[in-house]
């Protein structure tokens, strides 16, 4: 089970998870934007990249590992990238929409879009919920919310936590 979350929180289910996605994906498209690619940010963009990945027809997906948060609400000095990091000869050129759980900060999400300048025709950012302290506007976001997200991926720990 769980640990207590002392913050109030937002829960997202995995089946609200599948109507956001798909309404994020509508609004991608109706705006006009086609990527080539989505990027997801590991690892909570993994989900959002494949459900918006299926919802586009885009079949080209990339991962970039970025660390940030350690805990609810706790998070390093500033976001790293991990390896293997892409090779940016792989993005050249392509319109890459980038794919998140959540624009809390905005710095993993500036740390991504600074990674694809200048190598990608056109990098926009798609995410589930955005934060209103967020550094980074998102082109695309499903809501917004100033609350902590209980994601249905993230809501138990690790069962190695759990003494399996």
């Amino acid at each position: 089970m769980a640990a207590a979350n002392p913050f109030s929180s937002e829960i997202l289910t995995w089946e609200t998870f599948g109507t956001a996605t798909r309404e994020l994906a509508a609004t991608v498209h109706a705006d006009g934007f086609r990527p080539d690619l989505v990027l997801a940010i590991a690892r909570g963009g993994l989900f959002v990249a494949g459900a918006l990945g299926y919802a586009l027809g885009v079949k080209n997906l990339h991962v970039i590992n970025v660390e940030f948060y350690t805990g609810v609400d706790e998070r390093l000095d500033m976001p790293v990238v991990l390896p293997p990091v892409p090779e940016p000869v792989d993005l050249a050129g392509a319109n890459v929409l980038v794919a998140d759980d959540v624009a809390d900060t905005g710095a993993t999400l500036a740390l991504v879009k600074e990674f694809c300048a200048g190598h990608v025709a056109d990098v926009r950012c798609a995410v589930v919920y955005e934060k209103p302290r967020s550094t980074v506007k998102c082109e695309y976001a499903w809501r917004s919310t100033d609350q902590w997200i209980d994601f249905p991926w993230s809501a138990a720990p690790p069962v190695t936590a759990a003494g399996a």
